[in-house]
């Protein structure tokens, strides 16, 4: 991930790397002993956790856990999809 996405191109990062975790996890869930997907796993969770945090930092916290001392729901300020919003 690079820190030079705008606001689109880190939202695509977002989804195609949750894509890629939750597809995964299901393959984990019955060969929990493959090294190398667990290794994938790892790699893009944090890839993941990253791109989530930097855009909650730019733009609007994504989840509840990126909430960082805030003292409003900043998120229902931003647009909703059919509002043009990156959802």
């Amino acid at each position: 991930m690079q820190n030079t996405m705008d606001r689109r191109q880190l939202m695509q990062w977002i989804d195609e790397v949750s894509f890629a975790i939750t597809e995964i996890t299901l393959y984990l869930d019955t060969h929990p002993n493959d090294a190398d997907a667990l290794a994938f796993f790892n790699h893009y969770n944090e890839e993941r956790r990253r791109a989530v945090a930097l855009y909650s930092a730019n733009y609007a916290p994504l989840t509840l856990d990126a909430i960082e001392n805030c003292d409003y729901w900043r998120w229902a300020l931003e647009p909703w999809p059919w509002e043009g919003g990156y959802c």
